[in-house]
């Protein structure tokens, strides 16, 4: 019974880590899963974790150790959110092609923020949490969050990243966020492009035609097709973003260790 106390401590601290990273995650965050599910599958994560680990001196219930607590958090947080900015590339790419298509002025609730998105970037955003389920995109998570506890072990209060390599990190995260979403959106904004440039043309050849009412409808018909078209690229594109997330969180919990 006394050694199972001594280091029931990083038992709580892993079990903190893991229901932060809980908190912001793809698919773990939504308000459809229930709380109760997700405290008890962060509890049975962090037990499996805590059996095998190699702990060090027991820890004091103190002061000291809910700085620890807070820094569990904050990595679980960090962890969580360079995996959710990353899918969220899909949302940014959604909403270029909203303005293209002339869907800028609607917008759908999100039920996981509970926030305005737009209609497409969100349809693309359901399309990729249920890919993301299909390829076990969850499981590689839920690795990554277990293996951040085997290089960045529980126990200590320090960092050992510096701000300006931090900094790099979250720059270069949402830098490749933006060109994703370029990519993904690229096909069918510069199609919508050329079907502006059409209309300008035909506006000035044909004056009678009313080309508001023409247009509209044929920018969102033009747009629905080659979403249609482009599905096998979109798809494509996403197994590349799911690798993303898992480098990126390597990349995170590496740089926070100093390895």
């Amino acid at each position: 019974m006394e050694p199972f106390l001594a280091s029931f401590p990083y038992l709580l601290l892993m079990f903190v880590r893991i229901t932060s990273f809980f908190l912001i995650a793809p698919l773990f965050s939504m308000k459809g899963v229930p709380n109760h599910f997700k405290i008890g599958i962060g509890a049975f994560l962090a037990l499996m974790a805590w059996t095998g680990a190699s702990l060090g001196e027991p820890l004091p219930l103190d002061g000291y150790f809910i700085g620890m607590a807070i820094r569990e958090v904050a990595i679980g947080i960090a962890l969580g959110f360079t995996a959710a900015l990353i899918l969220y590339t899909v949302q940014v790419a959604g909403a270029f092609i909203d303005f293209q298509m002339g869907f800028a002025i609607a917008s759908v609730m999100d039920p996981q923020t509970g926030s305005q998105v737009p209609i497409i970037g969100h349809f693309k955003y359901i399309l990729a949490l249920l890919f993301l389920l299909a390829v076990d995109g969850h499981h590689m998570m839920l690795d990554g969050i277990m293996r951040s506890l085997e290089v960045l072990p529980v126990g200590t209060l320090a960092f050992s990243v510096g701000s300006s390599e931090l900094a790099r990190f979250i720059v270069d995260l949402f830098t490749g966020m933006f060109l994703s979403a370029l990519q993904i959106a690229l096909p069918i904004i510069g199609a919508l492009f050329l079907t502006d440039i059409a209309l300008g043309i035909l506006a000035k050849t044909v004056p009678q035609l009313n080309i508001f009412a023409v247009g509209f409808p044929l920018k969102i018909f033009t747009g629905f097709v080659l979403l249609m078209f482009s599905m096998p690229i979109f798809f494509y594109i996403l197994q590349t973003l799911f690798e993303e997330i898992m480098v990126g969180m390597g990349d995170l919990t590496r740089l926070l260790g100093g390895s």
